[in-house]
C-alpha cells in the first residue's frame, strides 16, 4: 500500500514536472516572437510619430513660405510716410459720437487723376473721394462719395474744392479734410490710379455693366485718353445694354460726367464699378488673385502696415457692400468767387447730421464746434 501510494505521489510529481517543463519550453519558444511583435509595434509607433512630425514640419514650412511670399508681395505697395499727428480729428467731437464711431472702421479711398501711372503722392488731385464705412459687428459696408468739387475747408483754414486737399498735402491733408468737415475719425487711406483700376478689371476677366444710350458715346470718347494713359488697347462699344466691359472700358465708364446728373451721376458709376469688382473678385480663384497682386500692388498706396493687412484679410472676404450714397445730400451748384463752379452743401452742418444718421444710425448726433464754424463760413462765402 505504501509503495502504491508512493508511486502515485511520484507520478503526480512527474506530471507536474513535465507540465512546468512544457510551460518553460513554451515560454522559451514564444519569447522571441513576442519580443519581435512588441519591437515591431514600437517601431511602427515611432514611424507614425516621425510621419506626423514630418507632416507638421511641411505644413509649418509651407506656412512660412506662403507668409514670406505674401509679406514680400505686400512690400511692393507704396507707403508714403503719413504723420498721424497731421491727420487731425476734431477736438470738440462729442463723446457720444466718439463712442458710436468706435464701432466702425472708416477708410478713405482716393482715385487719383494722374497721367503718370504709379505716381500717387501729393501734387495729384483726387478725382474720386470715397469714405468706406465698415460696421465692425455685421461686416456691412457703406460707400459715400464726396463730390470732388464740394466747397469745403481744406483742413488748413483755406476754402476751395475739396479735391485740392490731396494735391496740396497728399493723403495726410486729404484725410484731415474729411475728418474736419465731416466729424469723422479716418486714420487710414488707399489710393489708386487709372492704370491700377484698368489692370485689376482686366485680370478679373472684365465686369458686367448696363450701359445706356446717354452713356455709350461718352464712354467711347473717354477710351481714347484712358488707353493712352494706361497703355492698354480696347475696342469701342457698338451697342447699349448689360455687357462685359474690359478694364479700359469700365474705367472710362467711371469717368463719364456729361450726362444728366453730371458729377453726381459719375460718382454713382464709380461706386457701381467698385461693387462689381468686389463681387467678381470674391468668385476669383487663387491664381487670378495672385496675378492681380503681382500686377497691381506696386500701383497702390496706403498707410496700412503688412501686419494690419494680413490680420484684416480673413474678415474682408465676408465684407458686403450694402448701400452707396453721394455727399452732400442737399446741395446746389454755384459759382464761388475765385473758385469757379462748386458744389455747395446747403448747409454743411445739416448734411453732416444726415451723414451720421446714414452711416452709423446715430440720430442723436450733434455737429462739433468745428463743423458748425465751417458751415457758417461756407454760408458766408456762398450765400447758401
Amino acid at each position: 500500500m505504501a509503495k502504491e501510494t508512493l508511486k502515485k505521489t511520484g507520478s503526480r510529481k512527474s506530471g507536474s514536472s513535465k507540465s512546468a517543463s512544457a510551460k518553460r519550453s513554451s515560454s522559451k519558444s514564444a519569447s522571441p516572437s513576442s519580443k519581435k511583435k512588441g519591437s515591431s509595434k514600437k517601431k511602427s509607433a515611432k514611424k507614425r510619430k516621425r510621419i506626423i512630425i514630418f507632416g507638421i514640419e511641411i505644413v509649418l514650412l509651407l506656412a512660412l513660405v506662403i507668409g514670406f511670399y505674401v509679406v514680400r508681395q505686400l512690400d511692393r505697395i507704396q507707403r508714403p510716410v503719413v504723420d498721424p499727428e497731421q491727420v487731425q480729428i476734431n477736438e470738440t467731437l462729442p463723446e457720444e459720437t466718439k463712442k458710436t464711431l468706435s464701432g466702425y472702421t472708416n477708410v478713405a479711398l482716393f482715385g487719383l487723376d494722374t497721367r503718370t501711372p504709379g505716381q500717387l503722392g501729393k501734387g495729384n488731385r483726387s478725382d474720386t473721394i470715397i469714405v468706406a464705412s465698415v460696421n465692425n459687428d455685421t461686416q456691412e459696408v457703406k460707400l459715400v462719395s464726396v463730390f470732388r468739387d464740394t466747397y469745403l475747408d481744406l483742413a488748413n483754414g483755406k476754402f476751395n474744392k475739396c479735391n485740392g486737399a490731396y494735391s496740396a498735402g497728399g493723403p495726410e491733408q486729404a484725410m484731415a479734410m474729411l475728418n474736419k468737415n465731416l466729424d469723422l475719425d479716418i486714420k487710414y487711406y488707399i489710393s489708386v490710379d487709372f492704370a491700377a483700376l484698368t489692370e485689376t478689371i482686366d485680370l478679373l476677366g472684365g465686369i458686367y455693366i448696363d450701359v445706356d444710350e446717354s452713356e455709350i458715346e461718352h464712354l467711347n470718347n473717354y477710351t481714347v485718353e484712358t488707353s493712352k494713359v494706361t497703355g492698354v488697347e480696347t475696342q469701342k462699344l457698338t451697342q447699349t445694354g448689360l455687357q462685359l466691359l474690359d478694364g479700359v472700358q469700365a474705367t472710362s465708364y467711371c469717368r463719364i460726367r456729361y450726362t444728366a446728373g453730371d458729377d453726381f451721376k459719375r460718382t454713382e458709376r464709380q461706386r457701381e464699378v467698385i461693387g462689381e469688382i468686389v463681387s467678381t473678385a470674391k468668385k476669383a480663384d487663387i491664381s487670378e488673385i495672385n496675378e492681380i497682386i503681382n500686377a497691381v500692388f506696386s500701383k497702390i498706396a496706403t498707410n496700412y502696415t503688412n501686419e494690419e493687412i494680413i490680420q484684416m484679410a480673413p474678415e474682408m472676404i465676408s465684407y458686403n457692400i450694402v448701400d452707396t450714397q453721394g455727399f452732400p445730400f442737399d446741395r446746389v451748384a454755384a459759382s464761388v468767387k475765385g473758385k469757379g463752379s462748386c458744389v455747395v452743401p446747403v448747409n454743411l452742418a445739416e448734411n453732416v447730421k444726415q451723414l451720421h444718421e446714414y452711416l452709423f444710425g446715430n440720430y442723436s448726433y450733434t455737429p462739433s464746434d468745428e463743423v458748425q464754424a465751417i458751415s457758417d463760413q461756407i454760408t458766408s462765402d456762398t450765400g447758401y
